[in-house]
């Protein structure tokens, strides 16, 4: 009989990758099934993001819960960033935590789980080359990471001190596990790293030259897979080239993430983040007159340690500049192991009304954008089924689109019109072929 496994997963697209590769390793190796009750599991993993103050916050309650409902015997364990920064600190403050494993140990899962109080979190720890056994939570879209670390020094990030060095996976890898994606039905495959178009500047054995255009190009040479999205591309190393593999090449989805973090050139210098305003505008400018409809997406951070009046209106210049189809935005929070926490904090209240005044514009902006999508006919690939006879997908320039439907599109690339915009997603029609 096998045994049962639950994982919780917190934070970004490599968080789930993780723990799809957690998943595989387990259940391949060690005879663990999936379920969804922690209630009934033999083992609880919880897979942690330290990015943000509230979902470390939030870990402690989290597995003091999981102790207290978890059956008899059961095992539980504390993986990613979270881990990989506080380490030892996790079983001290919560004994009954049986294993902790970094977010650059991933591949030590079927070793932790039968090591009573076992720490894994060396950031230096070399798997860019070791392939994972396979499980993915979709059949339709595949998440490869392409490299793992982050050799920026960015102020306000704690990423480089629990995800370490910089690596790039050998492009061969990343090929095969396309391509074993492709045979198994998924038509679109989602590249992920820290800074994808930083690609191969540092791989383990030397003598690679190859970089992110190079890789996009190999990877759409693969008949079945037609459609190829990122995350996130660095908008320091948003070259001409890069740009246009990204307007030309026909399947890779017209949607970019730019972060842009703050539109004070100041203050980016202080986040060092190696770039300025104006080259985040040219580069922005550049992809809208090079790509029709493209779908320009961003971070903001506003009350950045320092940040002046005058520099959240730079932010605010860029967003009337740019018009982003849409923004993920915070307030700053401070993150331990990084220069921005010792910095002079802006005042909470301050904060607040900045992030508010941002979030407020940004709705209107996407009122402006959504409105114009009525009656407009995209291409939509149907991912995802919803309640109530609903089935959702995306199109290619990343609106989500939902319609009415069933299991039959899921995997499925069709045009559909738009018939009620919102500003999180299009509602519409599938368009009816004729013979």
């Amino acid at each position: 009989m096998s045994k049962k496994l639950f994982i919780q997963t917190i934070g970004c697209a490599m968080n789930v990758r993780d723990s799809e590769h957690i998943i595989a390793e387990l259940g391949q190796k060690e005879d663990f099934e999936l379920i969804d009750r922690y209630e009934d599991a033999d083992l609880i993993l919880i897979n942690t993001c330290s990015v943000r103050e509230k979902p470390v916050q939030k870990l402690f309650s989290e597995i003091g819960q999981f102790n207290k409902k978890k059956k008899a015997g059961a095992k539980l364990g504390v993986c990613g960033c979270t881990a990989s920064h506080l380490g030892e600190e996790i079983i001290k403050r919560a004994p009954y935590v049986d294993f902790v494993l970094g977010a650059r140990n991933v591949s030590k899962i079927t070793d932790v789980i039968h090591k009573k109080g076992a720490v894994e979190v060396d950031i230096d720890f070399d798997e860019s080359s070791y392939v994972f056994s396979d499980f993915r939570n979709s059949p339709y879209k595949a998440f490869i990471n392409i490299s793992i670390g982050c050799d920026k020094q960015c102020t306000f990030c704690i990423v480089p001190s629990t995800r370490g060095e910089e690596i790039s996976i050998p492009a061969e890898l990343i090929v095969n596990e396309a391509k074993k994606a492709a045979k198994n039905g998924a038509k679109e495959i989602f590249l992920l790293g820290q800074n994808v178009n930083n690609y191969g500047k540092r791989f383990s054995d030397s003598g690679k030259n190859i970089d992110f255009p190079d890789l996009l190009e190999m990877i759409s040479e693969i008949k079945e897979i037609q459609r190829i999205r990122f995350t996130s591309p660095h908008p320091l190393h948003m070259d001409d080239r890069f740009l246009k593999v990204f307007a030309s090449n026909e399947k890779i989805c017209k949607s970019m993430h730019m972060p842009l973090q703050s539109g004070s050139t100041k203050i980016l210098k202080e986040m060092k983040r190696g770039y300025t305003k104006e080259w985040f505008l040219d580069r922005a400018q550049k992809l809208r007159q090079s790509v029709r409809g493209v779908h320009i997406s961003t971070d903001i951070i506003v009350a950045f340690p320092g940040e002046s009046e005058e520099d959240f209106a730079q932010t605010m210049d860029v967003v009337e500049k740019v018009k982003f189809e849409q923004i993920f935005s915070f307030k700053y929070s401070p993150r331990p192991l990084t220069k921005a926490a010792l910095m002079e904090q802006v005042d909470p209240q301050v904060a607040s009304r900045r992030l508010k005044t941002l979030q407020d514009r940004q709705n209107e902006i996407l009122d402006e954008i959504s409105s114009k999508q009525k009656g407009k006919i995209y291409e939509v690939y149907f991912d995802e089924l919803k309640s109530g006879g609903k089935i959702v997908g995306r199109s290619d320039n990343n609106f989500m689109v939902e319609v009415v439907g069933s299991e039959e599109l899921l995997g499925k690339i069709v045009p559909v019109k738009i018939v009620e915009p919102k500003r999180m997603v299009l509602y519409g029609e599938v368009v009816k072929q004729t013979a």
